[in-house]
């Protein structure tokens, strides 16, 4: 009897051991087919490590990337792109998606983002302030107003009552970041991830008025997927502690 209660509890013991270490496998039903997932530019270093840790956990699945300002994606996936998933820096790009009735189901915030000044290593000029940015002596880099991380510069300079004059205008984040990289330029407004990213080859300022800024990212299967199956198990792999934890080590926030 005292044997039959000892192997009851270890039995009872490995069944909860086993039920933990399925949920952090994130056992999600796979099809093993292949997705190409749509992804705005500031999510590239992130989504490449989720889709290697994806695809080692679901054998026999293949995970295609394509980045690029959210904007671009969602009108090529209202145009007919073929695309499994859509994971857009902003509501309002995901809203042109969802308005055309190309989402399968609700798209989800899975994580925000931040704006900082992005200047080169040791900060040459001296920027502290967004109000600093206004000086025509600087070469500042921006965002084209039409992509999430436009808009939301926008948003921030008119909360600090704020107007640059950039040296150039941006289709994506990654564009943005690279001239102050290069040295070419002497700050870009970019996200906070994107500078952390680029550790050593540029240094941020973080100002206040970015609070006014913060940009929601959503992702979503899309309703004409080749395989939608991998398309909600790669979404669920996103959403999931693992996934949120690679995100938010970048720079991200939690929603």
């Amino acid at each position: 009897m005292k044997f039959r209660t000892t192997a009851a509890v270890v039995l009872a013991a490995a069944l909860a051991l086993a039920g933990c270490s399925s949920s952090k496998k994130n056992n999600t039903p796979t099809s093993g087919g292949s997705i190409t997932v749509l992804a705005a530019s500031s999510l590239t270093d992130t989504f490449n490590q989720l889709g290697q840790q994806f695809m080692a956990a679901h054998p026999g699945v293949k995970v295609t990337f394509s980045y690029g300002a959210s904007s671009t994606l969602a009108s090529s996936i209202t145009q007919g792109a073929p695309a499994d998933v859509f994971a857009a820096a902003s509501p309002a790009t995901m809203k042109t998606v969802t308005d055309a009735g190309d989402a399968s189901g609700t798209p989800t915030t899975f994580v925000k983002n931040q704006l900082v000044i992005a200047v080169p290593p040791g900060n040459p000029k001296g920027i502290k302030t967004l109000q600093d940015l206004a000086n025509p002596a600087l070469k500042v880099v921006l965002c084209a107003p039409a992509v999430p991380c436009g808009a939301a510069a926008t948003t921030a300079l008119t909360a600090g009552n704020v107007t640059v004059k950039p040296v150039s205008q941006a289709q994506d984040v990654k564009s943005a970041l690279s001239p102050v990289e290069l040295g070419e330029a002497d700050a870009a407004l970019v996200y906070r991830t994107d500078v952390k990213a680029a550790a050593g080859k540029v240094d941020g300022v973080e100002f206040p008025e970015s609070a006014q800024a913060i940009n929601n990212y959503l992702i979503a299967a899309l309703k004409n997927s080749k395989d939608l199956t991998d398309a909600q198990a790669f979404v669920a792999y996103v959403l999931s502690p693992d996934g949120i934890k690679v995100l938010t080590d970048a720079g991200f926030q939690a929603p």
